[in-house]
Protein backbone atom coordinates (compact mmCIF):
# COMPACT_ATOMS: atom_id res chain seq x y z
CA UNK A 1 0.00 0.00 0.00
CA UNK A 2 2.68 2.51 0.71
CA UNK A 3 4.43 1.99 -2.31
CA UNK A 4 1.65 2.23 -4.69
CA UNK A 5 1.30 5.44 -2.17
CA UNK A 6 4.58 6.87 -2.74
CA UNK A 7 4.53 6.23 -6.70
CA UNK A 8 1.77 8.54 -7.16
CA UNK A 9 4.15 11.42 -5.13
CA UNK A 10 6.40 14.01 -7.89
CA UNK A 11 9.32 12.21 -8.83
CA UNK A 12 12.29 13.27 -7.36
CA UNK A 13 14.46 13.42 -10.35
CA UNK A 14 13.10 16.45 -10.87
CA UNK A 15 15.93 17.10 -7.96
CA UNK A 16 19.25 16.30 -9.10
CA UNK A 17 21.17 16.71 -6.09
CA UNK A 18 19.24 14.09 -4.59
CA UNK A 19 21.36 11.45 -4.71
CA UNK A 20 18.52 9.08 -2.87
CA UNK A 21 15.30 9.89 -2.40
CA UNK A 22 12.48 7.17 -2.28
CA UNK A 23 12.80 4.61 -5.38
CA UNK A 24 14.53 2.05 -3.89
CA UNK A 25 13.30 2.22 -0.46
CA UNK A 26 16.81 3.58 0.77
CA UNK A 27 17.42 3.52 4.85
CA UNK A 28 18.01 7.37 4.31
CA UNK A 29 17.64 10.68 1.71
CA UNK A 30 20.68 12.17 0.19
CA UNK A 31 21.04 15.66 -0.79
CA UNK A 32 24.37 16.53 -2.48
CA UNK A 33 25.82 19.84 -1.05
CA UNK A 34 28.75 19.95 -3.59
CA UNK A 35 31.45 17.54 -4.78
CA UNK A 36 32.74 16.27 -1.40
CA UNK A 37 29.96 16.61 0.96
CA UNK A 38 26.09 15.57 1.70
CA UNK A 39 23.68 15.81 3.70
CA UNK A 40 22.01 12.12 5.06
CA UNK A 41 18.67 12.83 6.73
CA UNK A 42 16.29 10.12 8.05
CA UNK A 43 13.30 10.07 10.68
CA UNK A 44 12.13 7.11 12.92
CA UNK A 45 10.18 6.66 15.90
CA UNK A 46 7.60 4.56 17.18
CA UNK A 47 5.54 3.59 20.38
CA UNK A 48 6.99 1.72 23.38
CA UNK A 49 8.47 -1.71 23.00
CA UNK A 50 9.36 -2.26 26.53
CA UNK A 51 7.74 -1.44 29.78
CA UNK A 52 10.93 0.58 30.82
CA UNK A 53 10.97 4.20 29.65
CA UNK A 54 14.35 4.69 29.67
CA UNK A 55 15.19 1.58 27.93
CA UNK A 56 12.26 2.70 25.41
CA UNK A 57 14.33 6.01 24.92
CA UNK A 58 17.35 4.46 24.17
CA UNK A 59 16.21 1.65 21.84
CA UNK A 60 14.04 4.53 19.61
CA UNK A 61 17.06 6.32 19.18
CA UNK A 62 19.80 3.90 18.44
CA UNK A 63 17.02 2.50 15.86
CA UNK A 64 16.40 6.30 14.06
CA UNK A 65 20.26 6.53 14.38
CA UNK A 66 21.23 3.31 12.51
CA UNK A 67 18.98 4.63 9.12
CA UNK A 68 21.89 7.50 8.53
CA UNK A 69 24.80 4.40 9.43
CA UNK A 70 22.87 2.52 7.28
CA UNK A 71 23.86 4.59 4.10
CA UNK A 72 27.23 4.33 5.82
CA UNK A 73 26.86 8.18 7.00
CA UNK A 74 28.06 9.64 10.41
CA UNK A 75 25.41 11.41 12.20
CA UNK A 76 25.82 15.11 13.23
CA UNK A 77 22.70 16.30 15.14
CA UNK A 78 19.34 14.74 15.98
CA UNK A 79 16.03 16.60 16.61
CA UNK A 80 13.57 14.86 18.67
CA UNK A 81 10.11 13.33 17.85
CA UNK A 82 7.72 12.82 20.82
CA UNK A 83 3.85 12.52 21.74
CA UNK A 84 2.98 11.40 25.36
CA UNK A 85 0.02 11.42 27.06
CA UNK A 86 0.38 14.00 29.78
CA UNK A 87 -2.52 13.36 31.98
CA UNK A 88 -1.28 9.79 32.05
CA UNK A 89 2.52 9.57 32.17
CA UNK A 90 4.10 11.41 34.65
CA UNK A 91 6.93 13.75 34.52
CA UNK A 92 9.40 11.30 35.69
CA UNK A 93 8.48 8.80 32.71
CA UNK A 94 8.53 11.22 30.38
CA UNK A 95 11.96 12.60 31.34
CA UNK A 96 13.24 8.74 31.12
CA UNK A 97 12.31 8.68 27.70
CA UNK A 98 13.87 11.45 26.92
CA UNK A 99 17.40 11.17 29.08
CA UNK A 100 17.28 7.38 27.27
CA UNK A 101 17.66 8.90 23.84
CA UNK A 102 19.53 11.66 24.88
CA UNK A 103 22.56 9.07 26.12
CA UNK A 104 22.86 7.24 23.18
CA UNK A 105 22.96 10.79 21.16
CA UNK A 106 25.65 11.45 23.64
CA UNK A 107 27.57 7.84 22.80
CA UNK A 108 27.01 8.44 18.93
CA UNK A 109 28.79 12.13 19.45
CA UNK A 110 25.69 13.63 18.06
CA UNK A 111 23.78 16.52 19.83
CA UNK A 112 19.80 16.26 20.28
CA UNK A 113 19.28 20.05 19.45
CA UNK A 114 15.63 20.64 19.67
CA UNK A 115 12.56 18.49 18.63
CA UNK A 116 8.88 18.61 18.41
CA UNK A 117 6.32 17.44 21.25
CA UNK A 118 2.31 17.16 21.47
CA UNK A 119 -0.12 15.46 23.43
CA UNK A 120 -1.02 11.96 22.32
CA UNK A 121 -3.20 8.71 23.38
CA UNK A 122 0.07 6.66 23.30
CA UNK A 123 3.71 7.71 23.93
CA UNK A 124 5.76 7.70 21.27
CA UNK A 125 9.49 9.11 20.43
CA UNK A 126 12.18 8.75 18.04
CA UNK A 127 14.49 11.28 16.45
CA UNK A 128 14.73 13.26 12.84
CA UNK A 129 18.49 12.82 12.10
CA UNK A 130 21.08 14.74 10.29
CA UNK A 131 24.11 13.41 9.22
CA UNK A 132 26.95 13.83 6.38
CA UNK A 133 28.92 11.95 3.65
CA UNK A 134 31.03 12.13 1.13
CA UNK A 135 28.55 11.94 -2.16
CA UNK A 136 31.34 9.27 -3.53
CA UNK A 137 31.31 6.65 0.03
CA UNK A 138 27.27 6.27 -0.51
CA UNK A 139 26.17 2.67 -0.12
CA UNK A 140 22.88 2.12 -1.44
CA UNK A 141 20.59 -0.92 -0.70
CA UNK A 142 20.45 -1.44 -4.25
CA UNK A 143 23.73 -1.93 -5.67
CA UNK A 144 25.09 -5.89 -5.13
CA UNK A 145 26.30 -7.36 -7.65
CA UNK A 146 25.97 -11.29 -8.53
CA UNK A 147 28.18 -13.13 -6.88
CA UNK A 148 28.60 -11.12 -4.02
CA UNK A 149 28.27 -13.05 -0.67
CA UNK A 150 26.17 -11.33 2.08
CA UNK A 151 27.19 -10.81 5.54
CA UNK A 152 24.97 -9.45 8.28
CA UNK A 153 26.00 -8.36 11.71
CA UNK A 154 23.15 -8.62 14.58
CA UNK A 155 22.03 -12.02 15.51
CA UNK A 156 18.24 -12.34 14.32
CA UNK A 157 15.13 -12.93 16.81
CA UNK A 158 14.53 -9.33 18.58
CA UNK A 159 10.61 -9.44 18.01
CA UNK A 160 10.33 -12.97 19.01
CA UNK A 161 11.46 -11.97 22.55
CA UNK A 162 9.79 -8.93 22.14
CA UNK A 163 6.40 -11.57 21.29
CA UNK A 164 7.60 -13.34 25.13
CA UNK A 165 7.77 -10.02 26.41
CA UNK A 166 4.36 -8.96 25.41
CA UNK A 167 3.30 -12.01 27.55
CA UNK A 168 4.95 -12.11 30.51
CA UNK A 169 6.88 -14.65 29.59
CA UNK A 170 10.60 -13.63 28.82
CA UNK A 171 13.03 -14.51 31.03
CA UNK A 172 15.64 -11.69 32.84
CA UNK A 173 18.29 -13.16 30.43
CA UNK A 174 16.02 -12.79 27.25
CA UNK A 175 15.28 -9.20 28.27
CA UNK A 176 19.38 -8.50 28.87
CA UNK A 177 19.74 -10.14 25.50
CA UNK A 178 16.89 -7.78 23.78
CA UNK A 179 18.09 -4.85 25.08
CA UNK A 180 21.83 -5.38 24.39
CA UNK A 181 21.16 -6.17 20.67
CA UNK A 182 17.99 -2.87 20.08
CA UNK A 183 20.98 -0.29 22.06
CA UNK A 184 23.83 -1.24 20.29
CA UNK A 185 24.89 1.16 17.54
CA UNK A 186 25.08 0.37 13.93
CA UNK A 187 28.18 2.87 13.57
CA UNK A 188 30.08 0.60 12.07
CA UNK A 189 28.42 1.59 8.82
CA UNK A 190 30.69 4.12 8.25
CA UNK A 191 33.69 2.54 8.63
CA UNK A 192 32.56 -0.04 6.30
CA UNK A 193 31.28 2.61 3.85
CA UNK A 194 35.20 3.81 3.93
CA UNK A 195 35.82 0.11 2.26
CA UNK A 196 35.95 0.77 -1.64
CA UNK A 197 34.77 -3.44 -1.61
CA UNK A 198 31.42 -3.28 -0.20
CA UNK A 199 29.08 -2.69 -2.78
CA UNK A 200 25.37 -2.60 -0.94
CA UNK A 201 24.85 -1.82 2.58
CA UNK A 202 21.30 -1.78 4.75
CA UNK A 203 19.84 -2.58 7.94
CA UNK A 204 17.46 -5.42 9.01
CA UNK A 205 14.56 -3.69 10.68
CA UNK A 206 10.79 -3.68 10.65
CA UNK A 207 10.42 -6.07 7.38
CA UNK A 208 12.81 -8.65 8.40
CA UNK A 209 15.44 -10.63 7.36
CA UNK A 210 14.03 -11.90 3.98
CA UNK A 211 11.94 -8.64 3.33
CA UNK A 212 15.00 -6.37 3.24
CA UNK A 213 16.82 -8.74 1.34
CA UNK A 214 14.18 -9.08 -1.28
CA UNK A 215 14.45 -5.44 -1.37
CA UNK A 216 18.50 -5.87 -2.42
CA UNK A 217 17.14 -7.96 -4.81
CA UNK A 218 14.84 -6.02 -6.42
CA UNK A 219 16.92 -2.63 -6.61
CA UNK A 220 20.06 -4.63 -8.08
CA UNK A 221 17.87 -6.69 -10.13
CA UNK A 222 19.41 -10.06 -8.85
CA UNK A 223 18.66 -13.18 -6.82
CA UNK A 224 19.91 -14.09 -3.45
CA UNK A 225 20.24 -17.73 -1.49
CA UNK A 226 20.11 -17.39 2.45
CA UNK A 227 21.50 -20.58 4.17
CA UNK A 228 19.73 -21.61 7.25
CA UNK A 229 21.64 -23.09 9.13
CA UNK A 230 24.47 -19.75 8.81
CA UNK A 231 22.08 -17.78 10.04
CA UNK A 232 23.33 -15.53 13.75
CA UNK A 233 20.37 -16.35 16.04
CA UNK A 234 20.46 -14.28 19.50
CA UNK A 235 21.14 -16.02 22.74
CA UNK A 236 17.61 -17.17 24.04
CA UNK A 237 15.67 -16.49 21.07
CA UNK A 238 15.30 -20.80 19.52
CA UNK A 239 13.65 -21.60 22.83
CA UNK A 240 11.23 -18.77 22.52
CA UNK A 241 10.84 -19.51 18.83
CA UNK A 242 10.33 -23.23 19.11
CA UNK A 243 7.40 -22.38 21.68
CA UNK A 244 5.72 -20.94 19.12
CA UNK A 245 6.17 -17.25 19.87
CA UNK A 246 5.74 -14.77 17.34
CA UNK A 247 4.49 -11.51 16.40
CA UNK A 248 1.68 -10.14 13.76
CA UNK A 249 3.91 -8.12 11.71
CA UNK A 250 6.06 -11.09 11.12
CA UNK A 251 2.83 -12.74 9.42
CA UNK A 252 1.79 -9.42 7.80
CA UNK A 253 5.62 -9.52 6.10
CA UNK A 254 5.25 -12.85 5.05
CA UNK A 255 1.62 -11.62 3.42
CA UNK A 256 3.56 -9.12 1.98
CA UNK A 257 6.40 -10.76 0.19
CA UNK A 258 5.60 -14.59 0.07
CA UNK A 259 5.21 -14.73 -3.37
CA UNK A 260 9.38 -13.37 -3.55
CA UNK A 261 10.70 -16.14 -1.16
CA UNK A 262 11.27 -19.31 -1.57
CA UNK A 263 11.54 -21.77 1.69
CA UNK A 264 12.01 -25.77 1.75
CA UNK A 265 8.24 -27.89 1.99
CA UNK A 266 9.78 -29.44 5.06
CA UNK A 267 10.57 -25.82 6.65
CA UNK A 268 9.25 -25.55 10.22
CA UNK A 269 6.45 -22.52 11.33
CA UNK A 270 8.87 -21.10 13.72
CA UNK A 271 12.03 -20.97 11.15
CA UNK A 272 9.67 -18.90 8.89
CA UNK A 273 8.75 -16.76 11.63
CA UNK A 274 12.25 -15.59 12.01
CA UNK A 275 12.79 -15.69 8.65
CA UNK A 276 10.57 -12.39 9.19
CA UNK A 277 10.74 -11.24 11.96
CA UNK A 278 10.56 -7.53 12.74
CA UNK A 279 14.09 -6.15 14.12
CA UNK A 280 13.98 -3.18 15.74
CA UNK A 281 17.30 -1.36 15.52
CA UNK A 282 18.52 -4.64 13.53
CA UNK A 283 22.14 -5.80 12.18
CA UNK A 284 23.59 -4.43 9.00
CA UNK A 285 23.36 -6.35 5.90
CA UNK A 286 26.53 -5.87 3.27
CA UNK A 287 27.15 -7.32 0.14
CA UNK A 288 30.82 -7.70 -1.17
CA UNK A 289 33.11 -9.90 -3.05
CA UNK A 290 33.93 -12.58 -1.62
CA UNK A 291 37.52 -11.94 -1.13
CA UNK A 292 36.96 -9.20 0.61
CA UNK A 293 34.39 -11.31 3.20
CA UNK A 294 37.25 -11.16 5.62
CA UNK A 295 38.39 -7.65 5.89
CA UNK A 296 34.37 -6.80 6.14
CA UNK A 297 33.80 -9.54 8.65
CA UNK A 298 37.09 -7.78 10.30
CA UNK A 299 35.41 -4.14 10.30
CA UNK A 300 32.37 -5.97 11.88
CA UNK A 301 34.23 -7.85 14.63
CA UNK A 302 36.72 -5.13 15.39
CA UNK A 303 33.39 -2.77 16.33
CA UNK A 304 32.25 -5.96 18.82
CA UNK A 305 29.58 -7.15 16.52
CA UNK A 306 30.50 -11.07 17.75
CA UNK A 307 27.31 -12.00 15.51
CA UNK A 308 28.83 -11.10 12.49
CA UNK A 309 28.98 -14.12 9.56
CA UNK A 310 28.41 -15.20 6.20
CA UNK A 311 24.89 -15.82 5.42
CA UNK A 312 24.29 -16.48 2.02
CA UNK A 313 25.21 -14.66 -1.58
CA UNK A 314 23.88 -12.85 -4.68
CA UNK A 315 23.38 -14.28 -8.04
CA UNK A 316 21.61 -13.43 -11.72
CA UNK A 317 18.24 -14.07 -11.75
CA UNK A 318 14.80 -13.04 -11.18
CA UNK A 319 14.39 -10.52 -7.86
CA UNK A 320 13.82 -13.46 -5.35
CA UNK A 321 14.81 -15.42 -2.06
CA UNK A 322 15.65 -18.67 -1.82
CA UNK A 323 16.23 -19.89 1.60
CA UNK A 324 18.41 -23.49 1.47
Amino acid sequence: MLEDILSKLPPSAKFPNLLVGVETGDDSAVYKINDDQAIVATTDFFMPIVDDPYDFGRISATNALSDVYAIGGKPVMALAIAGFPVNVMTDEDIAQVLAGGAAVCEAAGVPVAGGHTIDAKEPIYGLAVIGMIHPDKIKRNSDGRAGDVLILGKGLGVGILGAAMNKDELDPRGYEVMIESTTKLNAVGADLAALSEVNALTDVTGFGLCGHMYEFCKGAGLSATIEWTKLPILDTVLDYAQKGYNTGAANRNWDSFADKIHVPDDMEQWQKNLLMDPQTSGGLLVSCPPDAAEKVLKTFRAAGFDHACIIGELSDGDAKVTVT
